[in-house]
């Protein structure tokens, strides 16, 4: 069954620019048939969108992207997963707190380089919900530090300096599926292009993941080359995986050249009662 879909997006249960019932609307809008909220280490988002969905008639999917320690941008995806799910809640809640004490560590790190930023006009952006990296962007560019988020980012937000010096808490890889899966739901792998690996290491790695439970790849994803689509695709014949596929929407002030996607996808697997995905592969 082909769905018009966009199964990586963020609200401002994160770092997105809208709230979930406005990401909800602006689905619609765009003429989307399935709506997956995957906010960055947290599932307080799913509910508020999930209901503005069904005044709208859009399909939403309680969806989560969570953070592994393993590599810089090494992302997995949770969909479909039960409303009553303790385990990963408390992994969210861990990571939640993570970010929130690394939010002065980062106005720390920043002061160190002769930036001038408040706390204050920080939270301002963040609408009062969850500090993160974009939100630092969004005041270093309305202050005339640097040009563009992306240049933010560079220069000071994802350096390799940045990295080392201002950590938080992950999980490994294993557990982030784990919890996934007991949890009743279906594990992504997203955007592996980021993690810059080599074909034979990634190939390694999806081999373990899917021995503790990974279902599926992004296949589609907007900066992918045609040649990383294709081996990603290869990747999901050899291993037996689904395929999904996103914009990583975050609104026009956090990405601006980052727009809602509509992707004719299979999901006849995704779209079962939630809480039902298969059991990890053995």
């Amino acid at each position: 069954m082909i769905t018009f879909a966009d199964l990586h997006t963020h609200t401002t249960a994160s770092d997105g620019q809208y709230t979930p019932s406005e990401l909800a609307a602006l689905a619609k809008t765009r003429g989307l048939d399935v709506l997956a909220v995957t906010d960055h280490d947290t599932i307080a988002g799913v509910d508020a969108a999930a209901a503005a969905g069904a005044r709208l008639g859009l399909r939403v999917i309680r969806g989560v992207e969570l953070s592994a320690k393993e590599y810089p941008n090494f992302h997995i995806l949770g969909y479909g997963f039960r409303p009553d799910a303790p385990a990963l809640s408390s992994l969210c809640e861990k990571l939640r707190a993570g970010r929130d004490d690394r939010k002065y560590r980062i106005l720390s790190f920043l002061q160190e380089k002769g930036i001038s930023l408040s706390l204050e006009e920080v939270e301002e952006l963040a609408g009062g919900e969850v500090i993160a990296r974009p939100h630092f962007a969004r005041a270093l560019v309305r202050r005339g530090y640097v040009s563009s988020n992306r240049e933010a980012f560079d220069r000071y937000l994802d350096s390799e300096e940045f990295r080392q010096r201002v950590g938080r808490f992950k999980a490994d890889a294993r557990t982030c599926i784990e919890v996934i899966k007991a949890a009743g739901g279906w594990v992504s792998l997203a955007h592996p292009c980021q993690l810059q690996l080599p074909e034979e290491a990634l190939d390694a790695m999806v081999r373990r993941l899917r021995g503790w439970g990974l279902d599926a790849i992004e296949c589609d994803y907007p900066t992918y080359t045609p040649a990383e689509r294709s081996f990603y695709r290869q990747l999901t014949v050899k291993y037996q995986l689904r395929r999904t596929g996103g914009s990583d929407f975050h609104g026009e002030k956090v990405k601006p050249q980052i727009h809602l996607a509509a992707l004719p996808l299979e999901l006849g697997w995704l779209l079962e009662p939630e809480g039902s995905a298969a059991a990890p592969a053995q």
